[in-house]
């Protein structure tokens, strides 16, 4: 559930309506619309068309989520497969780590461990990537699938609280090149304070943030969800720190890239 798609289901949904109806709409109106919603529609397939595949690993863990009943007798609870980061912010993800050469690699919330198997694709051979997830029973899931990936013993996954193991790696003088935060949404904020303040990311390290775009709750008019308003709260807050610069990007709900501006260490 991202802007682009829920833009393509409503207007989806409107041409359907005024096929249906087709007096009350004009020929000109209905080609507009059609063309419309063909762009809508179609955004998100041509990214997948147009990125680099995905590897054979990462399409047989997104196969294994897919078929996992999240809701079920596993009682997974509120989770769910579209959490997974999927094919194309996958890509975008693992360019990052090639474009910046991280080394240590940093991700809180791990779900089934997609994002971090893509990111663990583009670390060198000694890289590592530390991942926080909540979910003892998520985390194991993700164990079974990196253990069969060529990359996934470069995944260390460290299960419990999030907020508890960054202060375990504070604690440890931890550093990281590239931090990816995809947990709780209301505990982002106190995330990258602690990345920021605690000296977890590098001199030259990079935040990335999911769903901060959050279904398009943060700009529009309608009800906001918990999540929703979280969101909105971190963006604003991120937007106005005068510790760091910030792109919001986008792709799927969402992600903003963060950096520390020189000279503002704590």
């Amino acid at each position: 559930m991202t802007p682009a798609s829920i833009l393509a289901a409503r207007l989806d949904d409107l041409l359907e309506r005024a096929q249906e109806d087709t007096g009350a709409v004009s020929p000109v109106w209905m080609d507009d619309l059609r063309a419309v919603v063909e762009l809508a529609r179609g955004l998100d397939p041509y990214l997948e068309s147009m990125s680099t595949p995905e590897s054979p690993a990462l399409a047989e863990l997104a196969r294994r989520t897919a078929a996992e009943d999240w809701n079920g007798p596993s009682g997974h609870g509120v989770l769910e497969q579209e959490m997974l980061s999927g094919h194309v912010e996958g890509q975008l993800l693992k360019t990052l780590v090639h474009a910046s050469r991280a080394r240590r690699v940093l991700e809180i919330g791990l779900f089934t461990g997609y994002s971090a198997l893509a990111m663990a694709e583009a670390l060198p051979d000694d890289g590592r990537l530390v991942a926080l997830e909540l979910d003892a029973g998520v985390a194991a899931f993700a164990r079974r699938c990196l253990d069969g990936a060529p990359a996934g013993a470069r995944v260390d996954i460290r299960v419990g609280p999030a907020a508890d193991a960054l202060s375990a790696l504070v604690e440890a003088g931890e550093t990281f090149d590239l931090i990816f935060v995809d947990a709780d949404k209301g505990g982002y904020r106190g995330y990258l304070d602690t990345a920021l303040d605690g000296g977890l990311l590098a001199e030259h390290g990079l935040v990335v943030v999911d769903n901060t775009l959050m279904q398009g709750q943060p700009w529009t008019s309608g009800p906001s969800t918990v999540n929703g308003t979280a969101i909105a709260e971190f963006n604003a807050a991120v937007a106005a720190d005068p510790r760091v610069e910030q792109v919001v990007v986008p792709l799927r709900d969402g992600l903003t890239l963060i950096r520390r501006v020189t000279g503002s260490h704590a």
